[in-house]
């Protein structure tokens, strides 16, 4: 299945149905009235998140959706049905823009929340309704109203606790493959993973995390270079960052360079998009250390660098699978903190909601 996470729509509300125009004409009842019936309103369209969806697929291809009208209103006292609403299905993490304001409507972060897009017109009164003591056999009635019109934009970002990130090549799919049952795509050329991979890990004795890994990022990806733009976005959501760093036998990448250059971007990028991402707790590792005397070699000359920097640091191998351990257990006590202080943080937010709830006087108490 391909993964899309940009798509624009077209939606259209229902329209609601006229009042009609309508005097009762039985027998014995010579003087009947109006018995016009009201029109029904028309459908809305609503987005619904829904946690079975992960692209934006579907809405690549078809781009209008419309709602039913309502139904026009009819004699002998009969209203029109309303329209149903139209919902769309949307996965968990999609941003809704409206494309001509630019204008963020919703985030749609949790499973089954919903946002009414676009509202169904009203129904016009049918002349049923205008009767009044003076006004017994009113002949006219109310046309239904258009419903709302909007051209929506959609942006998906991910949902992980742990965003994986580094440059092209490091080692990032092959670390999600040996942890989870995720398959990425894994090769020995750069941009292999062209698109983002989520897997669930379980820590030994620790609570699941999900980890999202994303294509590699390059130097200027903050202006969309490489794959740059596109897939950053998904990790502005994680709680925890994963820099993936490498020192293979043949590489001529210097760790050290790569990490700093790494931020650099994330900086930029957070001055372009107004988000948090250099500030994001960070866990680094050094991957592709298959060597026991090379690992001793690197914890030596890197550790320095990040203890200075209070960065938990660890040297692994991926696809052997040492030191994977260690480095888990770091990642679940940095998310395990970040989920307490999330916590005690909604608690102050409703205790202060309680206190601003103002005390009113009831003069019969």
């Amino acid at each position: 299945m391909h993964f899309i996470d940009e798509a624009i729509i077209k939606i259209q509300a229902g329209k609601g149905g006229n009042g009609c125009i309508a005097f009762r004409r039985e027998k014995y009842r010579p003087r009947g009235g109006p018995s016009g019936g009201n029109g029904g309103h028309g459908g809305s369209v609503i987005l619904r998140a829904d946690h079975n969806l992960s692209t934006l697929l579907d809405y690549r291809y078809k781009r209008h959706y419309k709602a039913p009208n309502g139904e026009h209103g009819r004699g002998k006292d009969q209203h029109g049905a309303n329209g149903e609403d139209f919902i769309i299905k949307l996965p968990v993490g999609t941003v809704v823009y409206d494309e001509e304001t630019g204008e963020q409507l919703c985030d749609l972060v949790k499973d089954g929340q919903t946002l009414i897009a676009a509202k169904g017109g009203n129904g016009g009164f049918g002349n049923m309704h205008y009767t009044t003591a003076t006004r017994q056999a009113p002949d006219f009635a109310q046309p239904g109203l258009e419903g709302e019109y909007r051209e929506l934009r959609f942006e998906l970002k991910l949902l992980a606790d742990v965003g994986v990130i580094g440059f092209p090549n490091v080692g990032k799919s092959t670390l999600i493959s040996k942890l989870s049952k995720a398959k990425p795509k894994i090769a020995d050329y750069p941009f292999t993973t062209l698109t983002p991979n989520l897997g669930v890990v379980a820590p030994p004795s620790r609570q699941s995390f999900v980890m999202a890994d994303v294509p590699g990022l390059i130097p200027d990806a903050h202006k969309g270079t490489g794959l740059g733009i596109r897939f950053l976005r998904h990790v502005e959501r994680t709680r925890v960052f994963l820099h993936m760093l490498e020192l293979a036998e043949d590489s001529t990448r210097d760790p050290i360079q790569d990490y700093e250059a790494l931020l650099k971007e994330l900086e930029l990028y957070d001055k372009d998009k107004g988000s948090s991402l250099f500030t994001t707790p960070t866990v680094v590792a050094l991957n592709k250390v298959e060597d026991s005397d090379l690992q001793e070699i690197c914890e030596e000359e890197y550790r320095a660098y990040f203890e200075e920097r209070e960065i938990p640091f660890f040297v692994i191998s991926a696809l052997a699978g040492h030191g994977l351990t260690p480095m888990l257990h770091a990642l679940s006590d940095i998310l395990e903190a970040a989920k307490e202080n999330e916590r005690e943080e909604e608690e102050e937010n409703l205790h202060d909601d309680a206190d601003d709830v103002v005390e009113t006087w009831d003069p019969l108490a």
